[in-house]
């Protein structure tokens, strides 16, 4: 009997330390791009994957997540996630962002592109540097082409 409560203890345990699905902090300097494998050090243009497993991946810029994304089958990831251009190393859900590619905002892959919380945000910014506005559906599609 005691044997058993230990294990129902163990297993209650490992549910719920296996079950943390949550992004992590990039290390940046340190943590390399899951996909072009270059050293993450941009904090406004770093992106990150978290699975339904809780498999964390981190990226050094939104086009390198995009591009990665087709090795994975979409329903096994939880979170995608950008860093927001006007608060760095903060991240944001990428799925709610609005996206704003210009040449006028260089990135680290050369797509010059750039997340935002919010649509106002990016209109605020856009109407600064200039560019074109995308809703994460759209970008995933210009990607594509």
């Amino acid at each position: 009997m005691k044997t058993l409560k230990h294990y129902s203890i163990i297993v209650l345990l490992l549910t719920f330390v296996g079950c943390n699905i949550s992004p992590k902090p990039i290390d940046y300097g340190n943590d390399g791009c899951h996909f072009c494998k270059m050293t993450i050090v941009d904090k406004v243009h770093a992106a990150e994957v978290v699975t339904k497993k809780g498999k964390v991946y981190k990226f050094d810029a939104t086009e390198c997540m995009i591009n990665f994304m087709d090795e994975f089958d979409t329903f096994t990831i939880k979170l995608y996630l950008s860093n927001n251009y006007l608060e760095p190393e903060a991240l944001i859900d990428a799925t709610e962002s609005t996206f704003l590619i210009s040449e006028n905002i260089p990135s680290p892959m050369g797509a010059f592109l750039s997340a935002f919380k919010t649509k106002t945000e990016a209109e605020t910014k856009q109407a600064e540097k200039g560019g074109t506005l995308y809703s994460w559906e759209e970008l995933l599609a210009h990607f594509k082409d």
